[in-house]
C-alpha cells in the first residue's frame, strides 16, 4: 500500500509543572488528579477531593520539593524528554517526525498531535514513556490521544505501544547503570515502583485473579498479562537475573502512596524500615517504572527515604540512575518505534 506521508512519533511522559511555583504546581496537580483514571472516584467526589483538599494543601509543599529538583534548564523530566526526542529523531531520520508531549501540562498531547498533522504524517505511533502498563498512565495517554483524534475529520493510521517491561535493550541499560556501583558493598537491593491503589489493580483484572492468592503478581501469565504489578515483577526479575542476584538479595516494593486505602504492597517505606531493623546499613535502589529521574526518584528516594533509613539505623542509600538521555536508550526507543 502506498504511503505518501512520513511516520509521526508521539513520545508521551506523565508531565511536570511549568515552574517550581505554588501556582504552577497547583495547576499541574489539579489536571493530573482530576483524571478519572488517576483518581477513579465518581466525578463529584473526585472534584471535591482534588479541588478542595489535595491541590490546595499539597501545592505549597510540593513546590518546595520541585525547587530542590529544578535545574537551570528546567524540570529534569522535561529536559530528558526533550533530549530523548532529539536523539530518536536523529536515529529515525527524515522519514519520521518526532514530538514530545506530556499527559498533563505542557507540551500537551493535543499540541503535539496538531504539529504532526500539520506536517501531513500518514500515521502516528504513540509511545508512552512508561515501561509497565497501568490504566492511570499508559491507559490515560491512549484515551487522550483517541479523544483528540476523534474530533478530527481526517484521522491517520494510529499505532499504540502498550508496554515494554522486559525489553532487553532497556534492561541492559539499567544493568549497566547498576554496574557503576560495587554491588557487593550493599546489604540489600530494592526495586521500587510507583504505587497504585489495590482497587485499581482489581478493576483491571478480567480473570478474577488479582489479589486472590499470595504472590499472584510474582509470575506473569495469561490471566495477569496486563497487571501493572506483575509487569513490575517481570522487569525486576529480568534485571536481577542479568546481575546474578538471588531472591534473598533484593525486594520488590512500591512507593508514593497517597491516602489511607490499601495500595500495591509491600510499601517501600516499610521495607526500608524493616531492612534497617534487620541491621542493613547500605541499600541500593532501582526505580524501573521511571524512564527519567524526577521528583519520585531524585527527591523521594535520595532525600526522603534516605532520611527515613538513617532514622531507623541505616547509614547509606544510593539510587541507580534512570534511562534519562542515555544514548543506548535513544537507540532502544528508535528500534521499538521501527518495530511497530
Amino acid at each position: 500500500m502506498t504511503q505518501l506521508g512520513k511516520k509521526g512519533v508521539l513520545l508521551v511522559n506523565l508531565g511536570t509543572p511549568d515552574a517550581p511555583s505554588r501556582g504552577a504546581v497547583y495547576r499541574y496537580l489539579k489536571q493530573f488528579l482530576l483524571d478519572r483514571r488517576v483518581i477513579d472516584y465518581p466525578w463529584l467526589a473526585r472534584n471535591l477531593l482534588v479541588r478542595g483538599i489535595i491541590a490546595p494543601f499539597r501545592s505549597g509543599a510540593s513546590a518546595k520539593l520541585y525547587k530542590k529538583l529544578w535545574t537551570p534548564e528546567g524540570s529534569p523530566l522535561k529536559v530528558y524528554g526533550e533530549r530523548l526526542a532529539i536523539g530518536v529523531q536523529d536515529h529515525l531520520g527524515s522519514d519520521f517526525e518526532v514530538e514530545l508531549a506530556m499527559r498533563y501540562q505542557s507540551p500537551s498531547i493535543e499540541s503535539a498531535i496538531n504539529k504532526l498533522l500539520d506536517r501531513q504524517v500518514a500515521e502516528i505511533i504513540v509511545f508512552p514513556l512508561f515501561p509497565q502498563y497501568a490504566s492511570a498512565t499508559t491507559g490515560s495517554v491512549h484515551e487522550e490521544v483517541m479523544r483528540i483524534l476523534a474530533k478530527k475529520e481526517n484521522i491517520p493510521n494510529v499505532k499504540m505501544v502498550n508496554s515494554y517491561f522486559d525489553y532487553q535493550p532497556m534492561i541492559d541499560i539499567f544493568v549497566a547503570n547498576a554496574k557503576k556501583y560495587d554491588l557487593d558493598s550493599y546489604d540489600h537491593i530494592l526495586f521500587s515502583y510507583h504505587g497504585l491503589p489495590q482497587r485499581q489493580l482489581r478493576k483491571a483484572d478480567n480473570c478474577n485473579h488479582c489479589l486472590k492468592t499470595d504472590g499472584c503478581c510474582e509470575t506473569l501469565s495469561l490471566k495477569n498479562q496486563f497487571c501493572y504489578s506483575a509487569q513490575c515483577h517481570a522487569t525486576s526479575y529480568a534485571i536481577a537475573k542479568q546481575l546474578g542476584l538471588s531472591k534473598e538479595q533484593y525486594t520488590i516494593c512500591f512507593q508514593s502512596r497517597l491516602g489511607p486505602e490499601a495500595w500495591a504492597q509491600p510499601y517501600t517505606s516499610k521495607i526500608i524500615e524493616e531492612r534497617a531493623e534487620h541491621g542493613d546499613k547500605r541499600l541500593l535502589v532501582f526505580c524501573p517504572a521511571f524512564v527519567s529521574d524526577c521528583l519520585e526518584t531524585t527527591i523521594e528516594i535520595t532525600d526522603e527515604y534516605l532520611e527515613e533509613f538513617q532514622e531507623a539505623g541505616g547509614e547509606h542509600l544510593d539510587l541507580v540512575e534512570s534511562l534519562n538521555d542515555h544514548p543506548a536508550w535513544m537507540t532502544a526507543v528508535s528500534d521499538l518505534v521501527r518495530a511497530q
